[in-house]
């Protein structure tokens, strides 16, 4: 099947940090975006597509027209724990007090399937209103949770990617698994998942101080056993948690050594937070080519620190965005871009909202090593885009009026931008959420519109 969106078009194609920035992105005003069985098929000036195109469809083809809207990817979340949706914003903690005091009595209802569906369910919707087609997500140690979250994002044809927590010491009794069930329910729940659709596995400790050596271990077996499959845990994010990992750990020379000496670092391995890190951390980061998820709304909501993202770049480190629900505050991507750029002002930096939207879209995708399939509109990639309303809110609209270029309209939707911009969201092209804005090709060869 054939379907024509019509629009302001912007996606990048590589990071504005470290190419020219003309040529790291393309902006066409007044674009077509060409989908076929779910795949992007061309991408272009109207004016130029239109003469060829039109005479080529069926008399019934239909066009989708944006005006005053913007068409780009879907927004890729890095890090995000959906048994947590419930509990967002719990006031008053830190990270490790905010675990015990809400995170885990949360945590405990997911051994019931029932209750792991139901806020599966509210999860992929708040995601997919808030414009986000592809997450990196946490389960909980019950292996109900991720079959309950992969149901339901099965069904919705997603591109997910969900694990079982491993956690076997410093923690609940009733939240505990061990070293070996850990493992036999993970390597069941891999074989059951993963490139099932556009499903995929991430094998989950959750963080160093609830995973003893011996888990740590199997974990890394498991990434031998199946190198396809990620990893994906916490690293860094608290000085007080820091502290504690030396004390756990004290033959390692650092946290991320923790890691590192049961196999856990490579390609596919998200470490959400790096809000401290050292220079030799960061340099095995980068030699072992595994990626951070900066998570800037929970890094300020408990006070974590200001995540350092010109020494992730100066490192060649991949980045992606997490909003880290639920000591984020919010599944908006674009909340989350007005965090990461007040996070930056605090440490003296610029994040310029080029850089943003690279990290929502094409950096998340390049973080998760998906960026084959997913991340811009590239011919052959899955058509998961979203389309972004210019004038959402009266503010907006009025806002908007002023801008004189294409950076300053950018920076004024991550400022102000939040789930009411996200005017439709696409999966495979497939509208789920969108106003009706169809029209129909005529025998003229025009566009009713």
């Amino acid at each position: 099947m054939l379907k024509i969106f019509r629009g302001e078009i912007l996606h990048f194609l590589g990071d504005p940090a470290k190419l020219p920035l003309a040529q790291s992105y393309q902006h066409i005003e007044d674009g077509l975006l060409v989908v076929k069985d779910g795949l992007i098929e061309q991408v272009g000036e109207a004016a130029l597509l239109l003469p060829t195109l039109l005479p080529t469809l069926p008399k019934d083809a239909q066009v989708t027209h944006y005006p005053n809207a913007l068409l780009t990817p879907g927004f890729v979340d890095t890090h995000i724990h959906y048994p947590q949706s419930e509990m967002i914003a719990s006031y008053g903690e830190q990270l490790l007090q905010w675990l015990e005091n809400y995170t885990y009595p949360a945590e405990r209802q997911f051994s019931d399937p029932e209750k792991a569906a139901d806020i599966a369910e509210f999860f992929l919707d708040q995601l997919l209103e808030a414009g986000t087609t592809t997450a990196l997500v946490f389960g909980t140690v019950h292996k109900t949770s991720v079959d309950a979250f992969f149901n339901s994002a099965q069904k919705r044809k997603l591109r997910m990617i969900c694990g079982k927590v491993l956690m076997d010491q410093n923690c609940p009794d009733d939240l505990s698994d061990t070293a070996e069930t850990g493992f036999v329910d993970s390597k069941a729940l891999i074989e059951q998942w993963h490139g099932k659709d556009r499903l995929q596995y991430a094998v989950t400790p959750r963080f160093a101080p609830t995973c003893s050596r011996p888990q740590l271990d199997k974990a890394g077996e498991l990434l031998k056993l199946y190198p396809d499959v990620y990893m994906h845990t916490h690293l860094s994010e608290s000085k007080q948690e820091i502290e504690w990992v030396q004390e756990l750990f004290p033959e390692s020379k650092n946290y991320l050594d923790v890691y590192d000496q049961s196999g856990l670092l490579g390609r596919r391995s998200i470490f959400a937070h790096g809000v401290h890190l050292s220079e030799h951390e960061c340099q095995r980061l980068s030699e072992t080519d595994s990626n951070i998820a900066f998570c800037p709304t929970s890094n300020l909501f408990l006070g974590s620190g200001l995540f350092n993202l010109k020494q992730a770049e100066a490192h060649d480190i991949n980045v992606g965005l997490g909003t880290d629900v639920g000591a984020g505050t919010s599944f908006s991507i674009l909340r989350t871009l007005n965090e990461a750029y007040k996070t930056q002002q605090l440490r003296g930096e610029k994040l310029t909202p080029f850089k943003s939207f690279y990290l929502a879209t094409l950096g998340g995708a390049v973080a998760l090593d998906l960026d084959d399939k997913i991340g811009n509109f590239e011919p052959g990639k899955e058509a998961d885009f979203i389309v972004l309303d210019y004038k959402a809110t009266p503010l907006m609209a009025r806002r908007m009026a002023q801008c004189k270029s294409l950076a300053e309209k950018l920076f004024v939707l991550s400022m102000l931008g939040d789930e009411r911009n996200v005017l439709a969201t696409h999966i495979m092209g497939e509208a789920i959420n969108n106003t009706n804005n169809t029209f129909n090709y005529n025998t003229n060869n025009t566009i009713n519109d």
